[in-house]
């Protein structure tokens, strides 16, 4: 694999804990309203990808773009939806039950569906067979995921 992309990957996962704590901060000040700091942050989200897309391709491309929408099945707008819902999920929930619980609970989801995903090829993604070397890889992170968000009470339960 591509160093510079394993890196960029890492990036992208300080990118969402930042995001967070950063959308939550913003519902604080918009008087705990999550919806709305969940609006404001893809207001500014689409119009970074407008300026994106315009400087990448011009309208022109846009054009393009928006005329093959109609073609599509409507289970492909479902990313739209799910990156609303997390955002959402992640104003709502990081004030609520904590950065760290909030962000590894996201990887365990992250990884467990990832793997399905890879292994039975879904969504019309490339099938890669997840090894017994992979399964005991997420079994450690689901551990460690444990430990994090129960690990306080599992010792505190022991010391009784």
């Amino acid at each position: 694999m591509n160093v510079m992309l394993l890196g960029l990957a890492f990036c992208v996962g300080i990118a969402m804990s930042v995001q967070a704590a950063v959308n939550s901060q913003l519902a604080q000040s918009l008087g705990a309203n999550s919806v709305m700091a969940a609006l404001v942050s893809f207001g500014c989200g689409t119009a970074v990808l407008l300026v994106m897309a315009l400087a990448k391709g011009g309208l022109g491309t846009l054009g393009a773009t928006l005329s093959a929408l109609p073609s599509q099945p409507l289970w492909k707008f479902a990313g739209g939806f799910l990156g609303a819902a997390f955002v959402f999920g992640t104003v709502f929930l990081a004030p609520r039950i904590g950065l760290l619980s909030l962000v590894v609970l996201v990887i365990a989801g992250q990884l467990l569906s990832s793997m399905t995903i890879d292994h039975f090829g879904l969504i019309n993604m490339a099938t890669r067979k997840v090894s017994a070397v992979r399964i005991v890889g997420a079994l450690v992170v689901v551990a460690g995921v444990a430990i994090t968000v129960f690990g306080e009470r599992i010792v505190a339960s022991m010391s009784r």
